[in-house]
This record gives C-alpha cells, structure tokens and sequence, in this order.
C-alpha cells in the first residue's frame, strides 16, 4: 500500500510541475525596509496573485507540528540555516497547491543569492519577471528604526539595521546582476508613496499580462 500512495503522490507532483509551466512567476527582491511587503499586498488584491513568502513556509511548517516542521524547528534552534533543496521542495508544494486558481506567484525575498535563483530554476521553472524594490540605504534605516518603535522586534535598532543591510547588498546586488543579463529585471524607485510605487509595479506587471 506504503508504494502505492508514494506513486500518487509522485504523480500528482509531477503533473502539477507541469500545470506550473505556464504561470507567470514573479521574483520580490528589495532590502528590509524597501516597503515590498506592502507593494505584494497590493499586488495580491489587484492581480490575484498568490504571495509565497519562504520564512512564512517556514514558520506555518514548524507550527504545524509535522515530522518536516519538527526537523526544521531543529536546525533553527540551533542557528543554523535550512537547506536550500528543503525551501525549494516547500515552495514548489505550496505553488502547485494554489495552480489552478492562481493567476501566477510572488516569490517574497527571494533569490538572496545566485545560487538560490539558479536552484529554482532547475526545481520549478524560470522567473518570468523580478521586481527590484530598490530604496536609499538612509530611507531603509529610517524606516525600520520608526517599525521598531512599534513593532517590538530585537532586530530593529540601528545597529542591527545597519549589518542587515549589509549583508542584503553584499549577497542580493549580484542577484540583480544576474538577471539583468536576461532582461527580466524591472527596478521599482521606493522613495515615494505607497501608490505612487504602485505605479510603477503596474506598469511592469501590466507589460506581461
């Protein structure tokens, strides 16, 4: 019996990759601070898109109490960082979960590295377009310190703030590189109001409707 469930479930996975053929996959790369959480929302409500986040995956597996969340609540116990293949395999469920009502996929945060981008790829298939919110490193600090005055979180203080970003430029900016060679990338200017930036994420997602 064990053979025969894993069959269906390999089959299942297997054709909802296919079905994930002809959506429209959208990268969401911008620094802590940049307003993309935000600008997904929007996002969500004007395209129905659906908006994967992979620390929210992340946190929903833990929460869930599986064998997977149990192992995962391990390793970031103990700081050490989930293996890429892990992240890839939850992200590629939770789109073929959501394939055939989705009008396509905001991948949250992601690539933050080359190498994550170039995984995908071979996973789940090409990135149709990348948003790159991108904010002045002043507007980033300022602000996630006014974020902290509310929001409790031990991270955001200057300090703190500062190594963040960082380590974003350091490991996300070859990113950005990389898919500007294929003209996929569409930089958003973050500097203004929440509709104005909107603004320019319509333009780009309208261009590929």
């Amino acid at each position: 019996m064990g053979t025969i469930c894993s069959t269906r479930s390999n089959s299942n996975m297997q054709d909802g990759a296919e079905k994930l053929k002809n959506s429209k996959i959208i990268f969401v790369v911008g620094g802590p601070g940049s307003g993309k959480g935000t600008q997904c929302e929007r996002i969500v409500e004007k395209y129905g898109y659906t908006h994967l986040s992979t620390g929210d995956l992340l946190r929903a597996e833990v929460a869930s109490g599986s064998q997977r969340g149990k192992k995962l609540s391990t390793i970031m116990e103990k700081g050490e960082l989930v293996p890429l293949d892990t992240v890839l395999e939850m992200l590629k469920e939770a789109m073929i979960a959501k394939a055939d009502v989705s009008k396509g996929f905001l991948i949250d945060g992601y690539p933050r590295e080359i190498k994550q981008g170039e995984q995908f790829e071979k996973k789940i298939g090409p990135p149709t377009l990348l948003l790159y919110v991108e904010a002045e490193c002043e507007t980033m600090v300022r602000r996630m310190l006014k974020r902290g005055e509310t929001s409790g979180r031990v991270d955001d203080n200057e300090e703190t703030i500062k190594k963040r970003l960082e380590t974003y430029n350091k490991d996300t900016l070859p990113v950005i590189a990389f898919y500007e060679t294929r003209g996929i990338v569409h930089k958003i200017r973050a500097e203004g109001s929440v509709d104005e930036v909107f603004e320019q994420v319509s333009t780009a997602l309208d261009a590929i409707q």
